[in-house]
């Protein structure tokens, strides 16, 4: 589910500019307009911002529907659309919309004053070559735009292009989240950005690894699995081996891969500074707790003894919590 924050003004009604009927509504599928109003609506209105299961419930629309429709109107240039987080929420910016002749030849205008100047235009070409398709008009401004917005250099933004296209990433709109994702880093420059990247790749080696091990093929994980898994890396600073040692554990004990008892395990391990495998085969996680009760055990040794049956045999109680505390070695 997503949220998309508005930026208003509260009004009582909704004024629609006629531009957006004459130009953009006509041409548009029904359920992106139906978004687009309702969104206009909530801005005007005074809205801090709504869900995209509220949109799509009162829209009978799928939530997939809603985020179609807002790309499409940002690829159109109507609304802003601007990632807040990796959570898929979002700021949204209703645009002002000016006559078709006046829009096109500010665009025209700025880029012809751009392509003016030999670094530019050989930028754009470069990028061209990397995403190996022709830019829109509207991409050159953007891609423009962030040497003045985040303070890149031409070469910085052809290397976020080229780390891009080499993860087979090349739509505008992923390009766009990755430069604000590094401009909200705080990267400036190469030496930064070249740094950043080549964490950001070994991260992922690693937790690729760990999710084979698991058995997880699709390493496309949510954002809670990859702050548990960093936690584990970054944290914890447990090596591969070691983290493996626990899903070993886990698998002995459930016969199947789970985060949260991975999780406990490391973090156990972490409070009772296990760093090493031989840290793990000398700590002595099985402490000889008592863990079965008998309730039926008679004081008098001189009793006699009946005969035995299932009504009178002296029934055994486990703790199941304490024992998989044990079982996890988190009995202190």
């Amino acid at each position: 589910m997503s949220t998309f924050m508005l930026k208003n003004s509260a009004t009582n009604f909704t004024p629609v500019n006629n531009i957006f009927i004459d130009k953009y509504m006509t041409k548009a599928r029904g359920e992106f307009v139906k978004v687009y109003l309702l969104m206009l609506k909530y801005s005007i209105s005074g809205e801090l911002g709504v869900n995209s299961s509220i949109l799509a419930t009162k829209l009978n629309l799928l939530e997939s529907d809603i985020m179609n429709a807002l790309n499409y109107w940002n690829d159109e240039g109507v609304i802003k659309l601007l990632p807040i987080d990796k959570m898929n929420n979002f700021n949204i910016e209703f645009l002002d919309l000016y006559p078709t002749d006046d829009e096109s030849t500010s665009i025209k205008v700025d880029l012809l004053s751009a392509l003016n100047e030999n670094n530019t235009k050989d930028m754009l070409k470069d990028i061209e070559k990397l995403i190996g398709r022709t830019l829109s008009p509207m991409e050159m401004s953007s891609y423009l735009s962030w040497q003045n917005e985040y303070n890149f250099s031409s070469e910085l933004i052809l290397l976020l292009i080229e780390y891009c296209a080499s993860k087979g990433k090349r739509d505008s709109r992923y390009i766009e989240k990755v430069a604000i994702s590094w401009y909200d880093c705080g990267i400036t420059n190469i030496d930064e950005a070249q740094a950043y990247i080549t964490k950001n790749e070994d991260k992922w080696v690693k937790i690729k690894k760990i999710l084979n091990y698991l058995g997880i093929k699709n390493h496309e994980i949510m954002k809670p699995q990859e702050d548990i898994l960093e936690k584990w890396l970054f944290t914890f600073n447990f090596s591969l081996e070691l983290i493996f040692k626990a899903c070993d554990i886990c698998f002995e004990r459930l016969n199947r891969a789970d985060f949260k008892y991975i999780d406990g395990i490391l973090t156990k391990w972490h409070k009772d500074q296990i760093k090493t495998l031989q840290d793990v085969a000398t700590k002595d996680i099985k402490k000889p707790n008592q863990i079965v009760r008998n309730t039926n055990v008679s004081n008098n040794s001189h009793t006699p003894q009946k005969a035995l049956n299932f009504t009178n045999y002296s029934q055994r109680e486990y703790d199941y919590d304490l024992l998989e505390k044990q079982l996890l070695g988190w009995d202190d």
